[in-house]
């Protein structure tokens, strides 16, 4: 078989009409569950709203492809659309394709040249304490065994290797409150932000290349709070701190970095927290069933510039990487889209990975 068994782009559309943000995933993975049950070349374990689904041929080799069935919140994007050779629609990109291709690959490849392992996770769209990869870690780890993994992740069907870290801060500032007919008998809190956002607006964005790929840090304020009353000087104020950091540190020193930058704008009483961390996961094509994607196929490989999963997978000593169909530049936008074609070359590569390694 060369051709894939079904219209892939109405696949991913039928995906897509079956909303599935964050936390609402459950029907989808009803829909997903009866089809993989119904093959009996898987056995097909779910946990709570995650679905494994592997074959047991006793191959010297084996490949997970592991995707996240949850969306980020509709925008106006709830229904699919397609025209022509392009759908529309929320999880279009991210990544509901992917999944129509493993999908595909589940029903079709019964007996596979490599031994492999699909992975439906839950929850991936939100903060890592509810990721329902983790949830599959916490309960059977051994369903996540395997020798190499792909990420179904949007990379516009090129290869985007390792991921960058990371890291929500928040930052709470002091002040004291007085009437603002009288402010020079307190402190505003919120006027203590302007020196630190003044710094943020001014950091030069990072751009190491590890392993030929390029990788571009950002530092973002994402939300500030502060104030209790129209007439009163506030007396506390919060920002949010987002910082994407290139592999080539740990998240030591990337959280180090950012309170360097913090240090001269606070005081006694202020404090900064890690509320969040993702940690980075270097390039990692160099296991050979990776690099057989990426010659095979002659594959564009460069660097993943968000967090994926595939850090996950690296601190389990898994070598990974994202390799998917869609644009990551248009994913959670309000025209998010899919194009036929890079469905098709995923699919064509995967099924060549699937039907020809190891032979």
């Amino acid at each position: 078989m060369t051709e894939p068994s079904c219209d892939l782009l109405a696949l991913t559309a039928d995906l897509v009409g079956q909303l599935s943000v964050s936390f609402e995933e459950g029907p989808l993975v009803d829909r997903l569950a009866d089809e993989l049950r119904a093959l009996p070349h898987l056995t097909t374990t779910r946990i709570g709203d995650n679905l494994v689904a592997r074959t047991s041929l006793g191959r010297s080799q084996r490949l997970i492809l592991a995707g996240h069935t949850d969306t980020v919140p509709v925008n106006g994007n709830g229904q699919a659309r397609v025209e022509g050779d392009r759908l529309w629609g929320v999880g279009s990109a991210d990544m509901k394709g992917g999944l129509a291709v493993f999908l595909d690959l589940a029903r079709t490849v019964a007996e596979p040249a490599v031994d492999v392992t699909y992975v439906f996770y839950a929850r991936e769209e939100v903060a890592q304490e509810h990721s329902g990869l983790a949830e599959i870690l916490a309960q059977r780890p051994e369903l996540l065994e395997g020798d190499c993994a792909v990420l179904g992740e949007p990379t516009s069907a090129a290869i985007e290797a390792g991921c960058q870290g990371a890291m929500r801060l928040e930052v709470t500032l002091a002040g004291l409150r007085a009437h603002t007919a009288r402010p020079w008998m307190g402190r505003n809190a919120v006027h203590r932000l302007a020196p630190i956002l003044a710094s943020l607006a001014a950091y030069e964005a990072r751009q190491p290349e590890i392993d030929g790929c390029r990788y571009r840090e950002s530092l973002q304020a994402v939300s500030v709070e502060g104030g209790v009353a129209g007439n009163v000087v506030p007396d506390s104020a919060r920002l949010r701190i987002h910082h994407r950091y290139a592999p080539d540190r740990s998240g030591e020193e990337a959280e180090a970095f950012v309170r360097q930058l913090l240090a001269p704008h606070l005081d006694d009483g202020d404090t900064v927290t890690v509320v969040d961390h993702s940690p980075a996961c270097p390039p990692s094509l160099t296991h050979p069933l990776l690099a057989r994607l990426v010659t095979d196929n002659r594959l564009a490989v460069g660097a993943k510039l968000g967090w994926t999963d595939v850090a996950r997978f690296a601190q389990l000593g898994i070598p990974a990487t994202n390799f998917g169909p869609g644009d990551a530049e248009v994913a959670h936008t309000a025209g998010e889209y899919l194009d036929r074609v890079d469905l098709e070359r995923c699919h064509r590569a995967l099924l060549g990975l699937l039907t020809a390694a190891g032979r």
